[in-house]
């Protein structure tokens, strides 16, 4: 049986734990091919083996994402190896401090958005020229409910995800007459290690698993996917639309 990715390329930046892995290992199973990068060794080996156990194959990239140059360079390999993207999920950031904005020093604020929002926009830069040589490109960014909460205690996290849906959303206009699709996906609350550090009372067994959003961002990876520009809602189950201040 023909599996719906097969034969395709996707990068899932994050994907050593979480919901990069989850996201990884559930793309594998659809049939594609997966470049994972993190910043862990120990974890992308850990992916590989669970990627392997279902037949699935993965090329590992260790790399920091605030290596601006190192994001060139892949572009650039993927070029020379495949001569195309098919899927990009940009899954990979930073919580940042919980402190009040006046007691946040600059230098953490930045190392927050060099990775949240940065990094992204260097994804973009070295990464589009593949995905349009793809057939169905997409790519898929991963937001957050602090971005139009602007969530107390978390600024710098909240704005740099306000900032990354904004790049986002420029991007999906700027590609709207190309083949690419490019949207975002608000997984909520997931039982993760970020979600754990930011709410260490909380019951995890309360929360779905990585595993369980994995499976909602798959089918907006897919060359079927007509949406861009748009805002999927895991809670909600919703695929929404960005719209003006009331």
């Amino acid at each position: 049986m023909t599996k719906p990715l097969a034969n395709r390329i996707a990068l899932v930046t994050g994907a050593s734990r979480g919901i990069g892995y989850a996201t990884a290992i559930a793309l594998a199973k659809a049939g594609a091919h997966i470049v994972a990068t993190a910043r862990t060794q120990g974890g992308l080996e850990e992916l590989d083996d669970e990627i392997r156990k279902d037949g699935g194959s993965a090329t590992l990239v260790p790399l920091n994402l605030t290596d601006t140059d190192g994001i060139a360079r892949l572009g650039a390999g993927l070029h020379e190896r495949y001569r195309k993207l098919d899927i990009l999920v940009g899954n990979a950031g930073v919580l940042g401090p919980s402190s009040p904005i006046g007691h946040i020093e600059l230098k953490t604020f930045n190392d927050v958005m060099a990775v949240n929002v940065s990094a992204n926009f260097q994804l973009i830069r070295c990464m589009e020229p593949l995905l349009k040589q793809s057939d169905a490109g997409r790519a898929v960014f991963i937001t957050s409910g602090a971005a139009n909460k602007a969530t107390a205690y978390v600024s710098p996290y909240a704005a740099s995800k306000a900032a990354l849906e904004t790049l986002a959303r420029a991007w999906a206009q700027e590609t709207a007459n190309s083949k690419l699709r490019v949207n975002l996906f608000n997984p909520g609350p997931v039982r993760t290690r970020m979600r754990a550090t930011l709410m260490p009372g909380e019951d995890p067994e309360t929360l779905d698993t990585p595993e369980q959003v994995a499976e909602f961002i798959v089918p907006m990876c897919a060359p079927d996917w007509t949406e861009t520009g748009r805002f999927y809602d895991y809670k909600t189950r919703t695929l929404m639309s960005f719209r003006a201040p009331a």
